[in-house]
């Protein structure tokens, strides 16, 4: 590990300077964020890879939906990495044992199909990788694993671990009993409501001839209103009914606290059950294990994580991921938080909304024009209202939802 340290003399500029002398009501809150958000107050520990081997990691799972299937293909990451590197130029496919062909093509980060297909029950399936520089990686055989669609998905207030909150269970049950491993996925929608929205907004007109600038409200744009967040679980969820009497799942996959400002209004879920197969499972189980166990220095050593693919023509060429073929079942619910919650304050919002009272002049303390003007022009604060030069302000978030999310509502959505 090398670790760098800044120059401790070194400083960053910054438009105005930090003072310790309160102002006006809350002033000297406004400033020090000021300063805390233009000052480089911390030094950063760098850290760097000192030995690193490339691998190819894959994400494929087909499932029996209709569509297009889609891959992904990265390699491993340093440390020091910005991002993920994607794996490009490769020549990816699906055959089957009826000797068709499923081609895969570059499309936005991954690798689409270029038709839509789904896994039928009883044929075999193996997937191809080329990569431009001539390695070559395939997958053993896989089927179909067996189909049972989940039954329902639902919200109720529970306690969990003394937190009070939204628990969202699934329920499936299959008589066969054929069906023992399930994985889940979910993507989540919620509505924003920024709470200090205002009618108008306050813009920064420059000054005459190098003169100080000056501030106008303007109509506010009703799209910075309202916004919507989607995103999916990064954990791999995991549950099996191997070792029951009987095959029936009644199963949490996301519980929310009550103090979560994402179900403040209306949220949405789309709930995914994957039926794997017991290596499939058994791979997830130890991805999981390897991906939760604490630190880079923690003594848990999991295992070492068996995959379905490997190298065909270079036995030094590493790869690591599972090539799956799932049966998959999907819901999507709403609730809003007064359903669950009557009566109830909502919980606190993104950021903690306290208002600011901002003397707007220039001159000695306590003018501060030059720190609201920047603030506005970064749109690191929003207007609020103005008695004379006194300006009543709040964080940007607070009257404008898309500094942190869209404003797009999403296709699917209903109100």
């Amino acid at each position: 590990m090398t670790v760098h340290n800044q120059n401790r003399n070194q400083k960053s500029p910054s438009p105005i300077a930090c003072k310790k002398t309160p102002i006006v009501l809350n002033g000297i809150v406004f400033l020090l964020l000021t300063c805390f958000l233009l000052v480089r107050c911390t030094e950063p520990y760098i850290l760097e890879t000192n030995t690193y081997e490339e691998a190819l990691v894959v994400e494929a799972t087909i499932t029996n939906e209709l569509k297009k299937q889609e891959i992904t293909l990265t390699k491993t990451s340093r440390f020091e990495d910005a991002a993920t590197q994607i794996e490009k130029g490769a020549d990816v496919f699906v055959t089957d044992n009826t000797g068709i062909r499923y081609d895969f093509e570059e499309e936005s980060g991954k690798y689409v199909s270029t038709i839509e297909f789904q896994a039928i029950a009883g044929k075999e399936y193996r997937l191809n990788i080329n990569t431009k520089d001539g390695r070559t990686f395939e997958s053993s055989t896989e089927t179909l694993t067996p189909v049972n669609p989940m039954q329902d998905v639902k919200a109720a207030v529970e306690t969990k671990d003394s937190l009070r909150g939204v628990n969202i269970r699934v329920s499936s049950y299959d008589p066969t009993n054929t069906a023992k491993y399930y994985r889940y996925e979910y993507e989540e929608t919620y509505k924003i409501i920024a709470p200090e929205w205002r009618l108008r907004k306050a813009i920064v007109i420059d000054g005459i001839n190098g003169g100080d600038p000056t501030l106008e409200t303007i109509p506010n744009s009703p799209d910075t209103k309202v916004c919507y967040t989607t995103k999916k679980n990064t954990e791999i969820i995991l549950t099996s009914t191997a070792e029951l009497k009987e095959n029936r799942i009644d199963f949490p996959v996301r519980f929310i606290s009550n103090q979560n400002y994402i179900i403040s209004h209306r949220y949405s879920i789309l709930v995914k059950q994957y039926i794997e197969n017991l290596a499939s499972y058994t791979y997830y189980k130890t991805l999981k294990k390897i991906a939760g166990s604490g630190t880079l220095l923690s003594p848990l050593q999991p295992g070492i994580l068996y995959g379905n693919l490997k190298s065909t023509n270079n036995s030094n060429a590493k790869i690591i991921g599972y090539f799956d073929v799932a049966s998959v079942s999907s819901k999507r619910i709403y609730f809003n938080y007064e359903d669950l919650f009557p009566g109830e304050a909502l919980p606190p919002y993104y950021v903690k909304c306290d208002q600011q009272d901002v003397l707007f002049c220039f001159g000695p303390e306590p003018c501060l024009g030059p720190a609201l003007v920047y603030a506005f022009s970064m749109n690191t604060m929003t207007y609020s209202y103005h008695d004379g030069i006194l300006y009543h302000i709040y964080p940007a978030p607070c009257g404008d939802c898309t500094t942190f999310s869209s404003n797009i509502k999403p296709l699917f959505w209903i109100d």
